[in-house]
Order: structure tokens, then sequence, then C-alpha cells
């Protein structure tokens, strides 16, 4: 079903998370997708399908949108935000670890973002590659498919990542987000 501004409207049970339009701008949230209670989403963001956003992790679309891709996992403790000038942009079928930060960036599909990273504006991270854990891509870098960014700032290591080498994660957290919009139950 769709609302006036001609979005999905999001089911009662999604109404007692933390989503919120921010004037003319509402998220935009596959059924399929899951979204923890706890996490929080504002403004102009789209949720692909079968995708997961997990406790803590905050999408603000203020000043620009965000795009998150089908079977993709954000996971706890992530902020994703955009600019004026630059959407922020996740492919499908990637993994974006804990407490990591993207801004403005594009990620291409079949990712993993790892935990603790940085991802600045102007940023493209090609498809199939990855950015080690507590690494911090400056903006305007650009990871090429199958490439590792590693360190502060990254550097780029070329053909480090084997095609499909993330797939075992993407099917974890598909599981998990289904074990969860069945079993999670909060208590007093």
């Amino acid at each position: 079903m769709e609302n006036s501004h001609g979005n999905q409207e999001i089911s009662a049970v999604r109404c007692a998370m933390p989503i919120y339009a921010l004037g003319e701008l509402e998220p935009v949230i596959d059924p399929t997708a899951y979204v923890h209670p706890d996490a929080v989403i504002i403004g102009a963001v789209d949720v692909g399908p079968r995708s997961s956003i997990w406790p803590t992790a905050v999408l603000r679309g203020d000043h620009g949108r965000i795009h998150i891709g089908e079977m993709t996992s954000v996971q706890d403790g992530t902020v994703i935000h955009c600019t004026a000038r630059e959407d922020t942009k996740i492919g499908s079928r990637c993994v974006v670890g804990h407490n990591a930060h993207l801004e403005g960036c594009v990620v291409g599909d079949d990712c993993l973002i790892g935990s603790g990273s940085v991802v600045l504006n102007g940023a493209h991270i090609h498809s199939g590659a990855m950015v080690a854990a507590g690494a911090l891509v400056t903006g305007g870098t650009v990871v090429p498919a199958r490439a590792r960014a590693i360190g502060v700032p990254a550097r780029i290591v070329a053909d480090a990542v084997a095609e499909g080498e993330f797939i075992a994660s993407v099917e974890a957290y598909l599981h998990s987000a289904k074990q969860y919009a069945a079993n999670l139950k909060r208590l007093q």
C-alpha cells in the first residue's frame, strides 16, 4: 500500500520502531526487510528486500538519500549518513560491520565493510571489494573490484578478495534476520 507521498506504508509492526519522516522525506522499507526495534531510520532512506538493519544502527537521510540494496546487512552501531551533494549507496549482498561509519559514498554489490571502519565522502568501493576492520577510506578514494582497503589512511591491495568470499556472511545474516523477525520478544 502507498501513502500520499507515493511511498510504501510501514506496517503497524514497524511503527513501534524509531522510523521517522523528516518533513516530506520518508523511509521506504521493503516488507521483507528486517529492522531491529533499536535501530533508527530517518528521512530519505530506502531499504531493499531481505536486508537487515541491526540494533543501534542509525541511517539518517536528511540532506540526501541513502539506498541499501537487497540482502545487505547493516550491523550494530553503524552510522550511515549522506550530504546534500553526495548520496550514500550500498549495493546488494553486502555486510557492513559493527560500528562502521559511511557518509556520501558508493559501495558496490558483494562487498564487506569491516567493523569500525570509516568510508568518507566521494569514496567508491567497487563490487566484490573489502574495507578491512578499522580502515579509514578517505574522501574520493577508489577501491577497485576485488581489492582490499586496509589501514589508516587506507592503502589498496589489488586482487586480494576471492569471488564470493563474503557469501557465507550474507547467508548467516539472512538466517539471523529471519530468526529475529520470528522470535524476538521484548521483556520488561
